[in-house]
């Protein structure tokens, strides 16, 4: 009887969604492949999917949610940028048919902190010291502070911009689809130490994989066994050669791969 009822599962076709939080992919396959590197941004999600895949682990996958978490990257000074993203998210759509994109917010921001090095060769960054105030630039917008220990700091302000939104949207399409039963079983492309909760619940429900993007090991809040829950689960960080392997065809459509991609 037993051996009857894993046939029968084995057999059954097992409904998988993908959940792409993409840009902790981006800045991953940035990071693997070299920024300067053309051939790993026009990236075929569904593809990079099913390639990862043993069959022996999940038999008879077949992918019924690519969910694409991402943000308009609309920047002031930087139309290029976002043209260039709306071109991949239209070759996806055109390319794609189980493709959900799901948008949160890019926007600006004020940070202040003090001055540090940058780090370099895995040296540990330290804190720049400041100089006497009367010898501050009158152009350098910084201001001396008290540091640890009474040593005089820089603090600075910097503008930049964040990315708002995709973890929590790629928790809540995840759950919903898992609550639901819309999918048997769930990849999620993400390093994001946040996702820690909703994917330990998934994991209660269904088979789970958590693909890594980042040059960095797997954040300890992702990781969990096999075992758990549902069971089936499995972990995998992602190489250059697995994005430079998956990728659209240069022309989708009306959508061209841009120049440098």
């Amino acid at each position: 009887m037993i051996d009857q009822l894993r046939t029968v599962s084995a057999e059954r076709e097992l409904r998988v969604g993908v959940y792409v939080d993409a840009f902790n992919v981006y800045y991953g396959a940035r990071a693997a492949c070299g920024r300067g590197t053309a051939g790993w941004r026009w990236l075929d999600l569904a593809a990079l999917a099913k390639v990862l895949i043993n069959p022996r682990v999940w038999p008879n996958a077949r992918l019924v949610a690519v969910v694409y978490c991402t943000a308009p990257r609309d920047r002031e000074g930087d139309d290029s940028s976002l043209r260039d993203q709306q071109t991949y998210i239209g070759a996806l759509r055109n390319y794609i048919p189980e493709l959900l994109i799901v948008n949160g917010k890019y926007v600006p921001r004020v940070k202040t902190g003090v001055l540090i090095e940058r780090a370099q060769n895995g040296r540990p960054q330290r804190r720049v010291p400041a100089p006497p105030a009367d010898q501050l630039p009158g152009w350098l917008p910084a201001e001396a502070v008290e540091g640890p220990g009474g040593a005089p700091e820089l603090l600075v302000s910097v503008s930049t911009f964040e990315e708002k939104g995709s973890d929590v949207n790629v928790a809540s399409q995840l759950l919903i689809d898992v609550l639901s039963r819309r999918v048997d079983a769930a990849m999620v492309f993400s390093n994001d130490s946040d996702l820690h909760y909703p994917l330990q619940h998934a994991r209660l429900h269904i088979p789970v994989a958590t693909i890594n993007p980042s040059v960095k090991a797997t954040a300890m809040d992702l990781r969990g066994n096999r075992d758990d829950g549902a069971g089936g689960h499995w972990w995998r960080r992602l190489r250059p050669e697995d994005f430079f392997k998956s990728q659209l065809p240069d022309q989708v459509g009306p959508y061209i791969k841009p120049f440098g991609w």
